[in-house]
């Protein structure tokens, strides 16, 4: 790189545990992202106080100190990556970095050292660990020599870890040098002070500034109240209780819903657990019209040297944005928005699918947001392509489109059910993006191809046999209760057969049709051997035709219900295509059995949920269908 340096698999460590990422080290200071989007560190070199080298297990550490007091270690460097990244601190940025060695003694007896908000425990002017006073909630005396340190009880901090730091003890003697006391207050007092001006503890923030009653939780699901606290927010309800540092918020989104509701999402790094599972976006729902009058509870001298210019006394306005506005100017994050995306309907985001979950997509400016469940943050950095694509199971009039993300770590994002009309707005946007390639575009100005063959006319000349037999097996297609002895030929790939023959045919179909009867009498009749084809069209022909006459189907009658298998087919028939290019449609169908047969019952169920459903629909339809013709044949009876 000629501006610096870059490195992968760099953690930053912290009560959070080891989060890995990417480092990027140049000449106006230094940038961390998380692997995988999230978290994101960047230092302007204006602000780096210090920077330190030291050794640790397996690899070594560096330690950014910046001018309010917070300290960055960064765990994953080789021998040569400290050379280099010293001679270019020296060289680009004029800063000089200091190296330190860890203590393995074991020794718990040493000197402190406060430098910012970072204290140190020394042994033999060795470092033996370090923490942060900002994750210090509360400190106690106990016994005048004993001064305990009481951490952040956070439902994020540790969600990666089995184990979290919650309380540390120190031993002051009253002949500690350090620390000298006087007639009324110990060394250990001395200490506790010390500590409690850099942590900033017990300065009023014991209860909540504000307060806000039963407000709808979408993930997790349920309602809660949530108290905004200086240092936190604490989630308690039906959902469960969750206490949230600020420092824990990467970022806030305000999205405007279809009236009358508004998503205010918090995301998390890292995120809170419950139970095995991890939520690292808090979805709530708020009434957009709804009208609130907040005042904050704080003491009036912390409010004017520290949240003057960033909170007001006393809020009046709608719910959703009287939160917003006391949760940015509490924990500092930044607020989220929607940009110049609107869709058909003059909305900002598109009615999509996510999986078999139903929800709607917002595209940012930049990320796209999945909501409500499951919430997927995709940021527009983290993608390798866009895709869009004809709907697999779509009717004939073609109605909907899929839409796929492809991620550079090859995770695959597919949005299916979009709206035909929702394509040229959509396209417009991701166009305007120059980070953003998507991949089926063709040539410019050229309607039909590439991207655009989304959008052809309804009139399409190529059948699709998928398309075919999706639409026999939904009953859009004449049915005959006969075809269920057909039994196909070798050569037959599958295709759908043509029904639109004439029962009253002279023998002059295809050779399929003829090869049709013998097999349907050889399985009603075993015995009887087959009659030749002659024989056949002079027995069609004849007046005592025994064939069984075509049934016609009744254009109002309700159709079939599909099964469970049926809903998997229509949503994994493409991607089989994608993934074994060539495959005939009579491979498909075996494909599909066997993946159905491997899937557990926990797997199944949204496809045999959607099949209950739509059983439940057709029951309902066929009886109120019968009872319609069962009315109709009486007005038919009593008019004769």
């Amino acid at each position: 790189m000629a501006d610096g340096h870059m490195f992968n698999n760099i953690s930053l460590v912290g009560r959070g545990g080891n989060n890995p990422g990417q480092l990027r080290v140049h000449s106006r200071g230094l940038l961390w992202k998380k692997q995988g989007g999230g978290k994101a560190v960047e230092v302007d070199k204006s602000d780096i106080v210090n920077i330190t080298w030291m050794k640790v297990p397996r690899s070594n550490q560096l330690s950014v100190l910046i001018k309010d007091g917070l300290k960055y270690k960064f765990v994953g460097f080789r021998v040569q990556d400290v050379a280099s990244l010293t001679n270019f601190f020296q060289n680009s940025c004029n800063i000089a970095p200091e190296e330190k060695q860890l203590s393995v003694s074991g020794k718990n007896w040493g000197e402190l050292d406060i430098n910012g908000n970072m204290l140190s425990f020394l042994v033999g002017g060795k470092q033996s660990f370090e923490v942060s006073l900002a994750d210090v909630s509360q400190t106690q005396l106990q016994a005048k020599t004993d001064v305990i340190l009481e951490f952040h009880v956070d439902d994020t901090t540790g969600a990666n870890e089995k184990d979290s730091l919650m309380e540390l003890t120190f031993y002051v003697p009253n002949s500690n040098p350090q620390f000298v006391g006087d007639e009324n207050r110990s060394p250990a007092e001395v200490f506790r002070e010390k500590i409690m001006s850099m942590a900033d503890v017990g300065t009023g923030g014991e209860g909540p500034v504000v307060t806000f009653e039963s407000i709808q939780t979408l993930t997790p699901r349920g309602r809660s109240v949530f108290e905004l606290h200086l240092s936190f927010l604490r989630l308690h309800g039906s959902v469960g209780d969750f206490k949230i540092q600020y420092s824990s918020i990467v970022r806030v989104f305000v999205l405007p819903k279809a009236q009358p509701h508004t998503f205010v999402v918090i995301t998390l790094d890292p995120p809170i657990r419950k139970g095995n599972t991890m939520y690292p976006h808090i979805v709530t729902q708020f009434d957009t019209d709804n009208v609130v009058e907040s005042t904050l509870v704080m003491n009036e001298d912390l409010f004017a040297t520290k949240y003057k210019d960033k909170l007001e006394p006393s809020y009046k306005g709608l719910t959703h944005e009287v939160f917003t506005m006391i949760l940015r100017g509490l924990s500092g994050t930044k607020l989220t928005r929607p940009g110049k995306f609107r869709s058909f309907h003059d909305g900002y985001a598109v009615k999509s699918s996510l999986k078999a979950e139903d929800g709607v997509l917002y595209p940012l400016e930049k990320s796209f947001f999945f909501l409500p469940k499951p919430p997927t943050l995709i940021l527009h950095d983290e993608i390798e392509y866009v895709e869009f694509e004809r709907h697999s199971a779509g009717g004939a009039n073609m109605q909907y489109f899929d839409f796929l993300i492809k991620l550079k770590t090859e995770q695959e994002h597919l949005f299916r059910n979009i709206q035909r009309s929702e394509y040229h707005n959509l396209y417009a946007f991701i166009r305007s993006k120059p980070t953003i390639r998507i991949m089926n575009l063709g040539g410019a100005a050229q309607a039909p191809d590439g991207v655009a063959a989304v959008l052809q006319d309804e009139e399409d000349d190529a059948v699709d046999p998928h398309l075919e037999r999706i639409r026999n097996a939904a009953g859009e297609e004449d049915s005959d209760e006969e075809d269920e002895d057909f039994v196909a030929d070798k050569d037959d790939d599958g295709s759908p057969s043509d029904d639109s023959g004439d029962d009253d045919s002279n023998g002059s179909g295809s050779g399929s049709e003829k090869e049709r009867v013998p097999k349907k009498e050889s399985k009603k009749k075993p015995t009887v051997s087959k009659v030749s084809s002659s024989k056949k069209r002079n027995n069609d022909e004849g007046p005592s035709q025994s064939k069984k006459q075509k049934k016609k189907k009744d254009p109002n009658a309700p159709k079939k219900a599909l099964s469970g298998f049926m809903f998997f087919s229509q949503l994994e028939r493409e991607n089989i295509r994608k993934e074994i290019p060539g495959i005939s449609f009579k491979d498909i169908a075996r494909v599909l059995g066997e993946r159905w047969n491997k899937m557990t019952a926990e797997e199944k169920e949204p496809y045999e949920a959607k099949a209950l459903a739509d059983k439940k629909r057709y029951q309902n339809q066929i009886n109120d269908y019968q009872q319609a013709t069962k009315m109709d044949l009486m007005d038919e009876s009593d008019s004769n």
